[in-house]
């Protein structure tokens, strides 16, 4: 799992770093440690078919000379700078109605688990982005729409897995925001949620 962990982190960071913004280059596309963190956080929490099949469709996008990193924030300024948005449409892979069916899904899902998260871990989690896209703005992207902007990027096969395996968390009672969330703490130095946000309400 690590390995191939790895190999997608390195291929997201050479998106990442190629990526162009509005504004110019961002910090964090120079923040190694942050996007390794961030990201291996969230991959620790998946099951090896899926990491499997999201590497594939990073090499497919290697192949063919696409960067889908760009492409999850041109999707996603369809909801927070429409204007610029239009302008790019139709540069990006199209999206069949099924495909977007399965990402709100996917976006409903865990919507409903951060906003339980962040119930219980107001603190920790109250300097994130704002949960829902009602939030969107040129200038603010929500939780929401950054993980449809995510989701856009993936093949049908992995969005399959994804919502096969998100299913059998919400049926088992899991929350996989939190899970990522844990491990994230922990690569910090934290022994569990609970800990930093004791922390955090010291401060």
């Amino acid at each position: 799992m690590e390995l191939i962990i790895d190999h997608i982190i390195n291929i997201e960071w050479a998106f990442f770093d190629k990526a162009q913004n509005i504004g110019g280059r961002a910090d964090c596309q120079d923040n190694w440690k942050t996007f390794y963190i961030m990201r291996s956080s969230q991959f620790r929490a998946w099951e090896a078919p899926i990491l499997e099949c999201y590497f594939g469709d990073l090499q497919a996008a290697e192949n063919e000379k696409r960067n889908p990193v760009a492409e999850k924030y041109g999707y996603m300024m369809a909801r927070t700078s429409p204007a610029e948005y239009a302008a790019i449409a139709d540069q990006l892979p199209p999206r069949s109605p099924e495909k977007l069916a399965l990402i709100d899904r996917q976006c409903e899902r865990h919507v409903v688990w951060l906003e339980d998260l962040a119930a219980r871990y107001p603190r920790l989690t109250g300097n994130g982005r704002p949960i829902r896209r009602e939030a969107d703005g040129p200038w603010q992207t929500s939780f929401e729409t950054y993980l449809w902007g995510e989701l856009s990027t993936y093949s049908m096969a992995t969005l399959k897995l994804y919502d096969a395996f998100t299913q059998r968390l919400g049926e088992q009672g899991k929350n996989l925001n939190e899970m990522v969330l844990l491990n994230e703490v922990r690569q910090y130095g934290f022994e569990s949620l609970d800990a930093v946000e004791e922390r955090v309400s010291r401060q």
